[in-house]
């Protein structure tokens, strides 16, 4: 579904992205891990079309995305939930939800997907007429990967969507990840909790100083001696 081909990306003279290829397959969530400033995010957002490449190709379906604005991404299927989940604190839950389906072209689709997300995560239903700003740490996930369901995406990018949750939170999330999966969703899971991101996705890579130096099977990874000292706390 999207294939990242030796991509390179500069924040001004410094090169913080090296070489990167990685590929995700409709149906898998694909873990990449890694530590603080191995470039994570700065991967997430150079699919999303935040950051321009320096050199290299994206394609999303096989067709290049490369220079494409990031609104025309997110029409194409693609939803971007950034770290902390960057939903709107003075708009209401409902609010935020009807501003996701702003990338769905059908009013029919987009009262479906309303249907999905209020199932998957009922207590937004029960929150619909509060601040986001006024919602727990977890709930503010909860809203903002149910905004990015509104517009029906084919796929996710989630960046750190546990950072700062209590552990009970971080595995209740971890369930809601895998129930979109098996819905049909694609995932692409950026995580510094890196035993729940290989334990709940099919493939994984590790992201060094802008650079992948590991990759295979999560249950390879899990056993993987590097991986374990360096990520695992084992």
């Amino acid at each position: 579904m999207i294939n990242l081909n030796n991509i390179n990306v500069f924040y001004g003279k410094s090169k913080v992205l090296y070489d990167i290829s990685l590929s995700v397959k409709p149906g898998e969530v694909v873990a990449l891990i890694g530590a603080n400033g191995a470039g994570k995010t700065t991967t997430l957002k150079a699919i999303s079309g935040l950051i321009k490449l320096n050199e290299g190709d994206i394609t999303y379906k096989g067709s290049s995305i490369n220079g494409i604005s990031p609104d025309r991404i997110a029409t194409q299927g693609i939803a971007h939930v950034p770290e902390r989940g960057g939903i709107f604190a003075n708009m209401t839950v409902a609010e935020n939800l009807q501003i996701g389906a702003v990338a769905n072209s059908s009013r029919n689709d987009a009262n479906l997907q309303l249907k999905k997300v209020l199932e998957l995560f009922p207590i937004l239903k029960e929150r619909g007429a509060m601040l986001g700003g006024l919602l727990s740490g977890g709930e503010r996930q909860m809203l903002a990967i149910g905004r990015a369901m509104m517009g029906n995406p084919e796929l996710y990018l989630l960046d750190e969507p546990t950072l700062g949750l209590s552990p009970i939170m971080v595995w209740k999330l971890a369930d809601i990840i895998t129930e979109i999966s098996q819905q049909g969703g694609t995932i692409l899971l950026v995580e510094q909790n890196a035993r729940m991101a290989l334990e709940i996705s099919h493939r994984g890579y590790v992201l060094e100083l802008g650079r992948i130096v590991q990759e295979g099977p999560s249950q390879e990874l899990l056993k993987n001696e590097t991986v374990k000292r360096s990520y695992l706390g084992s």
